[in-house]
């Protein structure tokens, strides 16, 4: 059974500045998420079920999607504000605007996956070992396993120069997740990498091992991600801001024994679309990766 590759695509760009999963940046206009599904396409995998906003459908179609249907098995599906939420809750949480996380979007792709799956960014760059990594070992389980994965990086690896990032620090023994703690804002001062947190600065070396958002499953976690999106949106309902990130869900499903996540690493150079300033950077690094003859200079047919 081939592996699915899930891709979180329904955020809101706000420190970008615009849509940035569908912002052109290949040599033919090819957006930063279809060197991933290229990459998962050459990695085994089977088929890519988007995740994205409904207001963004008709642009994500006419730049992203049409293309990559005609060369792969692709289809979408929509996170909205009020996906999930029961009639009361949607009524607390009138008037929010924020997306509630990235365990709400896996969550509003479950009907749509029936095989082990792997979850990535549509605004992060990957490299083709990580998905190697993920499609063997998703292709090694069924879906009963709870034998998970995630590929980890290195935290200097995945820095940017434009403005803080945010990383989940991972604790990791014997190859395995022990924990992920969330840090949302880890930026550079001169040349120290400090996160920003609310108990104060916290001085992190850069070897960290850290969370890129790159997990794989067996279709048994969506159990566990719902419990955990259960607990989450009775306590955060009239919350603002408050999202459910993977990494917390991840790290739960972990404590409570309802699974093991095989901690795979990389040494890739993480780059991505965070900031508006890191678009020439990215179309500098795949250009270069299409003149090592990594990837075609028109990616699909």
């Amino acid at each position: 059974m081939k592996p699915t590759l899930l891709v979180l695509a329904a955020g809101m760009g706000s420190r970008y500045g615009g849509i940035k999963q569908i912002d052109g940046v290949g040599l033919h206009g090819e957006t930063l998420l279809d060197y991933s599904v290229y990459d998962a396409q050459k990695s085994g995998f089977g088929k890519v079920v988007f995740i994205i906003r409904r207001d963004i459908e008709k642009d994500f179609r006419e730049r992203v999607f049409d293309r990559v249907a005609r060369n792969f098995d692709a289809s979408y599906v929509f996170q909205s504000m009020d996906s999930l939420l029961s009639e009361e809750q949607r009524r607390l949480s009138a008037g929010r605007t924020k997306p509630w996380g990235t365990v709400h979007a896996l969550l509003c792709a479950q009907e749509a996956v029936n095989e082990p799956f792997a979850v990535i960014n549509a605004d992060d760059y990957y490299g083709r070992q990580a998905f190697e990594i993920l499609g063997s070992h998703l292709s090694g389980i069924d879906n009963d396993s709870t034998e998970h994965a995630m590929v980890g990086y290195v935290l200097r690896n995945t820095m940017s120069r434009s403005g803080t990032v945010s990383r989940a620090i991972c604790s990791v023994d014997g190859g395995y997740l022990l924990s992920m703690e969330e840090h949302t804002k880890i930026g550079y001062e001169e040349d120290r990498i400090i996160s920003r947190r609310d108990d104060g600065p916290v001085e992190l070396t850069g070897s960290e091992p850290v969370s890129m958002n790159f997990f794989g499953f067996a279709p048994s976690a969506f159990k566990s991600f719902s419990s955990y999106w259960e607990q989450f949106i009775n306590a955060n309902v009239t919350s603002a801001k408050s999202e459910s990130y993977l990494p917390n869900g991840t790290s739960a499903l972990v404590e409570r024994g309802e699974g093991r996540v095989r901690f795979y690493t990389t040494d890739a150079t993480w780059f991505g679309m965070t900031y508006s300033e890191d678009r020439p950077i990215v179309k500098d690094e795949l250009a270069k990766k299409v003149k090592a003859g990594i990837y075609p200079e028109k990616l699909w047919q």
